[in-house]
């Protein structure tokens, strides 16, 4: 018997793995064009070298180099003294797509969605077919681990080709190497000078050298010896919940008692509160969270909206600060004038968040050229996303004259 349109197609469904759908969607990751695609390398190799240091209370003090290989295959090195990375960890932290410490806490840091840089590894493999070369140490005594690796996109697991045991003359630190297809524009607004100087502002904290591949060399001094308050992880909070993440916490907990539940899975809600809520949503209060169907987890919902509840803490968050903003706009910027603000946190949907700015006037700056405006996210500068937000839009509208 002949088989059916609907069974032949049938045949031809296969799962993909998360790898070889970036592989296929590289754009997503920002690798869309040669000179974006260097920023994003260097951007993400930097982003985890700063906040590993930042975690470990280190000063940091990185190295970026990058040479020019042929037309457009170029080599970056990022080396930092972080705290380094454990050698079994290694190969899934750059040879894994969605594998990271940071996705599932509630604070402040740069990289979150573990992709960043196990992204530029697939995308090395994809354009030029050579492994990423990583060197890390994590204490004076302890030896160095060298590994050069790939991704198994079909699998999403890390391949390594070259595995041993080296020296290095530093304490702690690790080392990443890949090779690229790009293109190396200096005088691009959207260039990496023009990230690490970004970055360097809004870091004083850092020492940050880079060689270019012409060979001219640049330091970004570092203008702070204070490190950044660490941000603390929070719960989530209930106001900034949605229906399927209820029920799935509650699914997840290990709570036997509904509130219970609510008082160890969510920031700011104590025995009293947890009582009012199921009150509010005719639960019982001794109700295993497991056994929530849809209809209560709604009222609870619900109830979430009609009890008081105290906005959540913002110690998740890490703020610069309008001194060390200052620093850091006067250490790159030789300005007659510069004024930092910081707002006081906010929450907006159970999300705490933070605004502050900073302005340069006069000095060296150009005076017959537009106004220039940097925008960041959790001290990461957002060279590609120059007008989105509110902000931007008001600095626009405003008459400067």
């Amino acid at each position: 018997m002949a088989s059916s349109v609907a069974e032949e197609l049938a045949q031809k469904q296969k799962e993909i793995s998360v790898a070889e759908f970036f592989e296929r969607n590289r754009h997503i990751l920002g690798f869309d064009t040669l000179s974006r695609a260097l920023v994003t390398s260097v951007k993400e190799a930097v982003d985890n070298s700063l906040d590993a240091c930042e975690e470990a209370n280190i000063l940091p003090s990185l190295s970026v180099e990058i040479s020019r290989l042929s037309k457009n295959e170029y080599k970056i090195v990022v080396e930092d003294n972080g705290p380094g990375i454990v050698k079994e960890q290694i190969p899934r932290v750059f040879g894994q797509l969605l594998y990271g410490s940071r996705f599932h806490t509630l604070r402040q840091s740069r990289g979150q969605q573990g992709i960043g840089i196990s992204g530029v590894v697939m995308y090395s493999q994809l354009t030029t077919g050579r492994p990423a070369k990583i060197l890390s140490k994590i204490g004076p005594e302890r030896p160095a681990h060298l590994y050069d690796l790939i991704i198994d996109t079909k699998r999403n697991r890390p391949e390594i080709l070259r595995e041993e045991m080296v020296s290095w003359d530093k304490d702690t630190g690790t080392r990443f190497e890949v090779v690229v297809m790009g293109k190396y524009a200096r005088e691009k607004r959207q260039s990496v000078l023009e990230y690490l100087k970004s970055t360097a502002m809004i870091n004083p904290h850092a020492r940050i050298e880079f060689q270019e591949p012409d060979g001219n060399f640049i330091a970004f001094e570092r203008a702070s010896e204070k490190m950044p308050q660490l941000p603390v992880e929070i719960k989530p909070h209930p106001e900034g919940c949605e229906l399927g993440t209820v029920l799935k916490m509650a699914k997840e907990t290990e709570s036997h008692r509904l509130s219970s539940f609510l008082v160890n899975e969510f920031s700011r809600i104590g025995n009293r509160t947890a009582k009012e809520i199921c009150s509010k949503a005719f639960l019982d209060v001794d109700l295993r969270p497991q056994e929530l169907s849809r209809g209560q987890a709604k009222r609870l919902l619900q109830a979430f909206n009609i009890v008081k509840i105290m906005a959540p803490p913002t110690d998740c968050l890490s703020p610069m600060g309008e001194v060390l903003i200052k620093r850091g706009v006067k250490k790159e910027i030789k300005a007659d004038m510069v004024a930092t603000a910081t707002r006081p946190p906010s929450v907006y949907s159970g999300n705490p968040f933070q605004v502050e700015a900073g302005v340069a006037y006069g000095g060296e700056l150009p005076k017959e050229q537009l106004a220039k405006l940097i925008r960041y996210a959790n001290r990461v500068p957002l060279l590609y996303q120059q007008g989105d937000c509110v902000i931007t839009k008001a600095v626009e509208s405003i008459d400067w004259r």
